[in-house]
């Protein structure tokens, strides 16, 4: 198994507020290990961010023991960003994403918010 060490940015996304950004989506043949996430604002003014992790991996056990797939879940929603303040999304937590599994990001006023993905890949 190979891992390489990858940065992922974005200057001014989403192209339109309530429709998310796919940053980033694991290839199929990977499985990828997201160690940090950087937002800024960008805009004259405050927004509000999400981060949403989209997963439609297979079946996992779930607390009753029965069989569940994975679904959309969000790692930060309605967050406010002053003018020019980034935040730090996972600090000192990982999240692993499987093939196929996509970070998505929006904001609350189209183009006005920057990104810095690090991850690595495991193939």
């Amino acid at each position: 198994m190979a891992n390489t060490f990858k940065v992922v940015t974005f200057s001014a996304e989403p192209a339109s507020a309530g429709s998310p950004y796919t940053m980033y989506e694991t290839p199929s043949s990977r499985t990828t290990v997201v160690i940090g996430l950087i937002l800024t604002n960008i805009h004259t003014s405050q927004v509000t961010v999400e981060v949403e992790l989209s997963s439609n991996t297979g079946t996992r056990g779930g607390p009753t023991s029965s069989l569940v797939s994975n679904s959309n879940s969000f790692l930060a929603k309605n967050v406010p960003l002053a003018v020019g303040q980034s935040i730090e999304i996972l600090t000192g937590g990982k999240v692993i994403l499987e093939a196929t599994d996509a970070i998505l990001i929006d904001c609350s006023v189209t183009d006005k918010v920057s990104g810095t993905l690090s991850i690595m890949e495991i193939s």
